[in-house]
Order: structure tokens, then sequence, then C-alpha cells
């Protein structure tokens, strides 16, 4: 059962527990049930909890089944899930009965094997289908009626009630409509903020100015709703998102964020997948015609902001380069060492945890700084990495540096300095 929001966990089990019944009736009996809920076709079967219990049961000689019914095709599977699966039930033994095939698989038959490619590309076309209508809804929506579609509301605002649904099936389910309002306690520093940026400050000069003033960061006011983060005080890319987010102009905008589906590494003859959200370049956003909610700034303030810069950039107006930005990570504190031009050359360094947006207060371990050539001459010359990675002996750095990105992933760290 993929949402158990609007779907009874009863119902939805008992009529696939009564398919599964009907199918082995005279031949079996069922001694145990797995029902994943809330939980997607296109997750893995490895990565569903009812499912990998399911898994770990049939690599056990002491299983107490010998084969494995289905209600329905398409509550199990999702693209080529059962082609991956075969090998395993094949090699411990175990039988797949389905009720499209009116009994058990017979991987070794043509037809059946076709049958099975089918229903895979049903499943997956079905999915698919749901997704781009309910995409394409929500873009309307958000376009045309500006409408608030879920999610948190962005610092300065807060949700209050908007009337009760307009579809009258999900009315009577008691679901209601939500707007965002400013919120007496964190509109105005966002207003602040604003007119900080316009006055020509830097980002990290307003990041510091708050937490000098003791005004509390967006997961120290609402703790309940930022768990994950410590809520200590204001950092630059707390303040650079809300210069960067159009909400605050009063239209709503939807599409920020997306949600991909990423290969990672097969867990034996089962290939899995993650989800990973990744955010939408702003020709991707939604953004209502009209104004939705109460505008915190001007149209004409939220543009203007946009066109401020003050990072400094290079005299001569070249372009840098870094091989190793995000891989190198500190050895001393853990943190991702900063990209750093120094003395006409690319390096790295960490400065522990302090930036620009706190005032300093305390001693700090000194400084960490490390020239590019240097470590990738370290790399080449680390015999223990050579064992596994050969291609790390390459004298071309861009090669060195491709193959640590496509080995350990942009967001690791793949050396310790």
């Amino acid at each position: 059962m993929s949402t158990v929001d609007f779907q009874d966990r009863a119902s939805s089990c008992r009529w696939q527990r009564d398919y599964a019944e009907d199918l082995i009736a005279s031949h079996g009996r069922i001694v145990v049930d797995f029902f994943d809920e809330g939980t997607s076709r296109r997750v893995a079967w490895s990565d569903r909890p009812q499912a990998a219990r399911l898994l770990a049961a049939v690599t056990d000689a002491a299983r107490g089944f010998d084969a494995i019914v289905v209600g329905e095709y398409e509550r199990a599977f999702h693209g080529q899930q059962l082609e991956q699966l075969t090998p395993l039930l094949v090699r411990h033994g175990v039988q797949l009965w389905l009720p499209e095939t009116y009994g058990p698989v017979d991987f070794d038959n043509p037809r059946q094997l076709a049958l099975l490619d089918l229903l895979g590309v049903h499943s997956q076309r079905e999915v698919s289908r749901a997704r781009h209508r309910t995409t394409a809804a929500m873009r309307a929506q958000a376009e045309l009626q500006g409408r608030h579609l879920g999610g948190r509301p962005p610092y300065g605002y807060r949700l209050v009630d908007a009337g009760p649904h307009p579809n009258r099936a999900h009315a009577a389910w008691g679901r209601r409509l939500h707007r965002l309002e400013p919120d007496p306690a964190t509109a105005p520093p966002v207003r602040w903020i604003f007119e900080q940026r316009l006055a020509g400050r830097s980002v990290a000069s307003i990041a510091r100015a708050l937490n000098d003033t003791g005004i509390p960061c967006p997961s120290g006011a609402d703790p309940a709703r930022n768990p994950h983060r410590s809520g200590r005080c204001w950092i630059l890319t707390t303040v650079a998102a809300i210069l960067a987010n159009p909400r605050y102009t009063g239209r709503q905008v939807w599409n920020r964020q997306r949600t991909d589906q990423d290969d990672v590494e097969p867990d034996g003859t089962l290939a899995r997948h993650r989800e990973v959200q990744r955010w939408n370049t702003a020709p991707h956003w939604v953004i209502s015609r009209q104004i939705a909610h109460p505008p915190l700034v001007t149209e004409e303030q939220f543009v203007a902001a946009q066109a401020i810069h003050t990072a400094p950039t290079p005299t001569d107006g070249a372009h840098r380069h870094y091989l190793l930005a995000g891989l190198v990570c500190c050895g001393i504190c853990g943190r991702i060492m900063d990209s750093h031009w120094v003395h006409g050359r690319p390096g790295y360094r960490c400065r522990h945890g302090h930036t620009s947006s706190r005032t300093k207060t305390s001693p700090r371990p000194k400084t960490l700084y490390i020239r590019e050539d240097h470590l990738l001459d370290r790399i080449r010359h680390e015999r223990g990495l050579h064992r596994h990675h050969p291609a790390l002996r390459s004298p071309d750095s861009v090669k060195v540096a491709s193959y640590l990105c496509t080995a350990t992933g942009r967001r690791r760290a793949a050396v310790r300095v």
C-alpha cells in the first residue's frame, strides 16, 4: 500500500490476500504475510521494510515456505524488479505465484517471460502517468490559483486556514486549504535583511549583525520544525536563501526542488535506487500570476536585491578553476575545505568552523592551507591508494580529479589533510 493517509490498510490487505488465497486454493496455504505500508512500488525490494524481510527469509533454509504468492503484480513490482529478483528465487528453489499467470511462474517459458516484461512496463507506465497528471495539476494550481501546495512556510510567514478543500471528496475527508500570512515575530527580520542588502551590505555582515543582536535564526525560532539543525546562529547560506526566495514578494512559488531517483551500486543481484532532493534552477520554477499572500517586500526591492553582488572578483577577470573542490576534507575538524586562490595558484583552506558571519570571540586552531599541486602529488605517491585505485597514478591532474569525483561523488570527501 503506497500511501497511508487516504487508503485503508484492512481493506487493501484483505482484497490482495483474497486474490492470493483463491490462486493457491487446493494447492497450499499461506503461512506468513509480508505487507508494506507507505512504500512506493518504485522502491527496490531491499529498501522496503517488509519486502527486505521476505528477501532475508528466502535465503533461510528454515524459512517454512516454498513459494511466494502475490495478490497483484503492480502492487509488488515496478519495471525490471522481478527480472532482477528471479535469480535469487531460482537459486533458493522458491516458486512465485501470480494471478496474471494463473499459478506458478515458469521462468523457462518464453511466453510467460514476455508477459512479465509487459506487466513490468505497464506498472512503470502507470506510475509515470500518475506522476505526470499530478505534476501538471499542481503546476496549474500554483500558477493560476496561487494555491499553497504543502510544505513548511518560509521564515517570516506562518500558515493559516484558507477554507475547505475545493475537491468535494477531499473536503469530505476533512482536508482544508492553507495560505501564508506574515508572522509577527519573524517577518520584521526578513524586511530588515532586504533593507540592509539594498543599502549595500554584504551577506556576511548581515548575518553577523543578526547574530550580534541575538535575533533567532530560522531553526532557532522554530526548533520543532527544524530538529535536524542546531539553531545556534545565522549563517551565510541562510541569509542568502532568504534574499533569493521570491515568495517574499507575495507570489506563490512551486517546484523549487525536485526528487531524483539515483541508481546506486547493486546489492547482489538486486539493483537499488535512492531518492535525492535537488534544487531546480529558476527557469523551472512555477510562479503564480497573481499575488497570493501578503508580501514582505515589493517586487522592485526583490529584483534590486538580486542585482547586488559584493563578492570579490579577480582583478584580472580570469576564471578560477579548482580540480578538487568539494573533495578535500580537513583532518582536524572533519569539514570540507574551502577553495582558496593564493599566490596565483589554486589551493584549499579550513578555518575550522569560523565564518565571517560570526564575531571572533575565542581562540581557535590555526587556519590550515594546502596547495592543490602539492595535494595531487601526495595522492599520486600514496601507494596504499594505488592498490585499489590505480587510476590515481595518472600524471594528468584532470583525470585524477575526474576519477575521484566519479568514484566517491562530489559531495563526499575523498582526501583527508
